[in-house]
């Protein structure tokens, strides 16, 4: 394991919890294509129903279930990543005592 490998996972772990902040805050920006989609579907129905007088509730259902499917991807993501952060720091604390017990310095 390098520095650079842990400055990278550092750095994905960022944006990340930068994109999970912005579901919970409900930004769409960091959705992916297929929930994307899905709200925009959800959305044009809400507006065309309540255009014709009638309840958009199912398209508010619709909304917040993408936005809750999003945010649990982006948590499943960070945990993923601070897995393998974990992961790449025990693997290096393994090498430099297994150095060090061998006599090499």
């Amino acid at each position: 394991m390098s520095n650079a490998d842990l400055r990278r996972l550092d750095r994905e772990i960022r944006a990340t919890t930068k994109k999970l902040e912005a579901v919970r805050r409900g930004e769409l920006w960091p959705l992916n294509g297929r929930e994307r989609r899905a709200m925009a579907r959800a959305v044009t129905s809400g507006a065309y129903r309540t255009l014709r007088g009638r309840s958009a509730s199912r398209a508010e259902q619709q909304i917040e279930s993408t936005g809750s499917a999003a945010e649990m991807r982006l948590t499943a993501e960070l945990s993923a990543l601070h897995g393998e952060r974990q992961r790449l720091i025990t693997e290096t604390a393994r090498a430099k005592a297994a150095k060090k017990s061998s006599g090499w310095w």
